[in-house]
């Protein structure tokens, strides 16, 4: 397979993980638009929101709850922002679900 977001959570190519378990990697974004970007991926390859089964529903929830964490840890006190982009008009760019923890300033609606 030629994803490259197995290929992080395999160890095949580095990245800045800032948490790991058995289920989930989480780690830096290398285009960040806020001072904190961090993506949580699945270590199962599932190709995006479009793709979810019902029995992935406790996996994504087990994601945003995860986040959540995650944000917690990395001091995001003031808010941050949860994003799933869905398909090629969604910005989703590579087909690996991943939620994006967005945070470190002020967040401005519509996003864009």
């Amino acid at each position: 397979m030629e994803c490259i977001f197995c290929k992080i959570a395999n160890k095949e190519i580095g990245s800045d993980i800032v948490y790991e378990d058995e289920l989930f990697v989480a780690f830096k974004d290398i285009k960040p638009v806020a001072p904190t970007h961090v993506l949580i991926i699945p270590k199962r390859h599932i190709e995006g929101v479009q793709a979810l089964k019902e029995e992935d529903e406790s996996l994504v929830g087990k994601m945003i709850l995860k986040a959540k964490d995650i944000a917690n840890k990395l001091n995001l006190k003031e808010g941050y922002r949860l994003v799933f982009n869905v398909g090629e008009h969604g910005g989703q760019t590579i087909f690996h679900i991943h939620l994006h923890i967005i945070g470190g300033r002020p967040m401005m609606w519509p996003p864009g």
